[in-house]
């Protein structure tokens, strides 16, 4: 039997995960879709309000791509409904409005996965496997680049919850992935230094962030809201026993050389160029999961801890000092 889905909000991220459900992954139906630009829903498809596509009959799993400030309500109206949810990051900009949702959710008994999209890219999964297995030895460093083409929209930075928990909290999830540890302190250094939309909206656009895990091992994390070369995105994992590193995607791999020198292809310049297959796998495992074939491999808790170092990270940058997790417990 086809999981019967439902996804509210088609925009860049709805869209995608609409192709791949419907073009990819034969184990599941998308039976409704709503939004509100009524020319993004796709045809043949049922449409309707975000309210009656949680309530219709049929829809057992709903995907919720819609603005971020909708994502804790949309949630618990799921988790009342009974219906599995796949929800974009984050689930709220308030830790008091997670929680609060992350009780509903476990008082109801659905299974809540958050859109950390890059834990499926195939580079990434691989160097995880290398630390699980030991390859790499006592884990002591892991450096993370991430690093936009181009800062969004005014319209959007203004209500995205600033770099930290828009952009660098798919990071501050990496780095808790990859390393397979706990965070307990945050030191950020922060500056707007390409002006433009980000300045107009009060956001920085480039930052350097340390997280000290619970055993003293680190992560170092570089981004930048405009890097004119393209999306770049590298990952090294370093400790006792070797280091494991992923370079930038690019459109291909040849190196021109010539008496002037060197020249090679520009990273992929967008973010669904570069994580196209992590949303297809992300989703097949969404849907694994709600068909009980394996376990949820990224829930509500991890979009919290992620959360908690975001609001850790904005409270660093103003108070110029090193901030443990525990104190944005609350």
């Amino acid at each position: 039997m086809q999981l019967k889905i439902g996804i509210i909000g088609l925009g860049r991220i709805g869209a995608i995960h609409y192709n791949n459900i419907t073009q990819q992954i034969p184990e599941a139906e998308v039976v409704m879709a709503a939004d509100v630009r009524h020319e993004a829903l796709p045809p043949h498809v049922q449409v309707g309000t975000a309210e009656q596509l949680i309530s219709h009959p049929e829809v057992e799993a709903v995907i919720i791509c819609s603005p971020t400030d909708t994502h804790a309500d949309y949630v618990e109206t799921c988790a009342r409904a009974g219906k599995h949810v796949f929800c974009e990051k984050p689930l709220d900009l308030s830790l008091v409005r997670i929680r609060q949702t992350l009780s509903v959710v476990q008082q109801h008994g659905i299974k809540l996965m958050l859109g950390f999209n890059r834990r499926f890219d195939a580079n990434f999964m691989k160097l995880r496997s290398l630390v699980t297995e030991g390859k790499i030895g006592d884990t002591h460093l892991v450096k993370i680049t991430s690093r936009d083409p181009e800062p969004p929209s005014l319209t959007y930075l203004r209500s995205s919850g600033g770099l930290f928990m828009d952009m660098a909290i798919h990071d501050f999830d990496m780095a808790r992935y990859i390393m397979g540890k706990e965070v307990v302190q945050v030191y950020a250094a922060a500056a707007t230094l390409t002006g433009g939309a980000v300045a107009e909206a009060g956001d920085i656009d480039t930052a350097v962030v340390t997280l000290t895990f619970e055993d003293g091992s680190m992560a170092v994390i570089d981004n930048s809201r405009r890097a004119v070369y393209g999306y770049d995105q590298r990952l090294e994992v370093f400790g006792s026993k070797g280091m494991a590193l992923v370079d930038n995607n690019k459109p291909d791999n040849h190196v021109y050389y010539h008496g002037s020198g060197a020249q090679s292809s520009l990273p992929l310049h967008f973010f669904m160029d570069r994580y196209t297959t992590s949303y297809l796998t992300e989703m097949q495992a969404f849907i694994k999961a709600v068909r009980g074939e394996c376990e949820l491999p990224v829930g509500g808790e991890d979009g919290l801890k992620a959360a908690l170092i975001a609001v850790a990270a904005q409270q660093s940058v103003k108070e110029n000092r090193p901030v443990a997790v525990g104190e944005t417990a609350v």
